[in-house]
């Protein structure tokens, strides 16, 4: 038997019976492609989905409640949760369509819920209405636009994660009179057994729900000093200069999302530098690539993220500083360590050392390392982070972080302009139940990593690169094989913590790639699999997806020109048993090598 999950349908939640689950069940190739071409079959089986990419269906509820309210015929609407953000989306849409030479307008509404004496209050862009005196109402800011041009709002919606959450949908819903609240979020747990008979019991989140909403700064303190900490304590040994670096709970920012994090990043750098490109280094998730491409003055691109690509990037930086002495060449430099999905770390000495040269700031992705396992801070001005993927594990809320280099040259400017831009709309309940999630990171991630291990030293063995002269899989992409050197030198180095208690050295992660021989191959490996399989990743069960299909369907070739192939296949280890996750793979394997031999 090589069953880890009953598997669930196409469309069901993952984790299932999750009402705010953040991945969906896709458990075919064929699924998935009929997903990204908008196949009926598919769509209509869709109850969930990644939050930025699929509106979750409390969110739409309420965004059909506000387009009868105050749009008019042919209008949708998109719902953020400050002016500001619904500001940023209106923006978008009308450079985006201006640019495609078909402008269309937007409006914004203000739109107060009040629960008490049921009125609603609403103004759009002419003027703003005072709320009630009471201290319960939620307030939504509503983008209205013509529907035809939803596709190209849902692009800002999932580019940037600025959107309002599920909770908080949930939230606004309940303060309406007519709203009755969904069976499914009853105190409930949903088990799927493992192969040793047990059961894996993924509490559901609406233990958070529960908790008192006075209890979210407390959350928010909390996370801020764990990553603040996390940052600092793991830091290799190889960098006495962290002995004076002190990052603290006021140079950590949280945010609803890991991209809302990313696109500050960048937002930061355009309005407090002189404008010039900024520099995308190594082949990033998608998201990121785009918010350099469609905000701001233009991006190099350096896809592969090798040592030659510095090289081509140091003349780059010369010819510019040649040809504008007067300003940096650059206005910052974004990287993942390790990237996402070819797993390859960069140098990041020698580009630190650029970025000194030439007066510019280095904006650091740690989330596939992740702080247990890699410590990047020496090299970073800012660290930016997905709190949904390993940070929380179960897959049922959504959060990024935005970390300072106290030590970094362009501290002071940064953290000075943040803060006076900053608004803390995480909701309460989406915070507390971050917090939770998080308490056990380190102990998670030591058995994720040893899981990984395991299954990457397996399936590389029986790979063209680990040595076979014939195989349906050409290599496994992970931080172990995979620019080694570069990630060893950020890797965390056995150290103790505390008395009486032994350290650990950062392990490879709990992400890896598969390439393969054979399209079909490709398809059969991950048909077979029998783990969930569903976008995100960092999740505490193991999770697939073919990547490049998800990723980048509309750009497969642009993305094969980097190492990205159309047959990738990408997965995330969990917590479940070994010896279990192996026979998995080699089932899948089994029936890879099977299709081959038959073509």
């Amino acid at each position: 038997m090589s069953t880890l999950y009953r598997q669930p349908g196409l469309g069901v939640p993952v984790p299932p019976s999750v009402a705010h689950a953040i991945s969906v069940s896709l458990p075919t190739w064929r699924d998935n492609v009929g997903y990204m071409e908008g196949e009926k079959r598919v769509m209509d089986a869709m109850a969930s989905g990644y939050p930025r990419f699929v509106v979750h269906f409390s969110v739409r509820k309420l965004a059909r409640i506000c387009e009868q309210k105050f749009g008019t015929q042919g209008e949708q609407c998109l719902l953020f949760p400050t002016q500001k953000t619904a500001d940023h989306c209106r923006a978008f849409l009308v450079d985006q369509s201006s640019q495609s030479g078909s402008p269309v307008q937007a409006r914004l509404v203000r739109y107060l819920i009040h629960p008490k004496d049921e009125r609603e209050l609403a103004s759009d862009d002419a003027g703003c209405r005072t709320a009630p005196s009471q201290s319960r109402f939620a307030e939504v800011h509503i983008v209205l636009f013509p529907a035809d041009i939803f596709p190209l709002a849902r692009l800002c919606w999932q580019h940037t994660g600025m959107g309002i959450s599920s909770r908080y949908a949930e939230h606004c819903l309940s303060l309406m009179p007519e709203y009755i609240k969904p069976s499914s979020h009853l105190q409930l747990t949903s088990s799927t057994e493992d192969l040793s008979g047990g059961k894996i019991d993924y509490l559901m989140n609406q233990r958070c729900d529960n908790l008192a909403v006075d209890s979210a700064a407390v959350a928010k303190s909390a996370l801020r000093c764990r990553i603040a900490s996390m940052v600092v304590r793991n830091n290799p040994v190889n960098f006495p200069v962290h002995e004076q670096t002190v990052v603290t709970e006021d140079d950590v920012f949280l945010f609803p999302t890991g991209m809302y994090a990313v696109w500050t990043a960048y937002e930061l750098v355009v309005t407090t530098r002189p404008a010039a490109h900024t520099i995308c280094f190594g082949f990033p998730y998608t998201d990121t690539h785009k918010i350099l491409q469609k905000w701001g003055p233009g991006c190099h691109f350096f896809g592969h993220g090798l040592d030659t690509d510095i090289d081509e990037l140091e003349n780059i930086l010369e010819q510019e500083q040649l040809k504008y002495p007067s300003r940096p060449p650059a206005l910052a430099l974004f990287t993942e360590f390790p990237s996402n999905p070819l797993l390859r770390s960069a140098d990041l000495p020698r580009l630190r050392a650029l970025a000194d040269k030439y007066n510019f700031p280095i904006i650091i992705d740690e989330t596939i390392g992740n702080f247990v396992n890699v410590s990047v801070l020496p090299y970073a001005d800012i660290i930016v982070s997905s709190m949904s993927k390993i940070f929380s594990g179960s897959a049922n809320v959504t959060g990024g972080s935005l970390t300072f280099n106290p030590a970094g040259r362009h501290y002071q400017q940064l953290k000075t302009r943040l803060t006076s831009l900053y608004e803390d709309v995480y909701f309460d309940e989406d915070v507390i139940c971050m917090e939770l999630n998080s308490r056990d990171l380190e102990k998670r991630t030591s058995v994720i990593d040893v899981n990984t291990e395991a299954v990457c030293d397996f399936l590389r063995s029986h790979s063209i690169a680990g040595g076979m002269s014939s195989s349906v899989i050409k290599d496994i992409l992970y931080p172990k094989w995979i620019t080694r050197d570069k990630y060893d030198h950020c890797r965390v180095k056995q150290r103790k913590r505390d008395v009486g208690e032994e350290g650990r050295d950062g392990g490879f992660g709990g992400l890896f790639s598969i390439t393969f021989t054979t399209a079909a191959a490709s398809a059969t490996f991950f048909d077979t699999l029998s783990c969930y399989k569903g976008p995100s990743l960092g999740t505490n069960f193991t999770l697939a997806c073919p990547y490049t299909i998800l990723a980048h369907y509309s750009e497969l070739e642009w993305a094969a020109k980097y190492g990205v192939e159309e047959t990738l296949v990408r997965i995330s280890v969990g917590m479940e048993d070994k010896e279990a996750l192996l026979r998995c793979m080699e089932a899948a394997l089994k029936a890879a090598q099977v299709t081959s031999t038959s073509l």
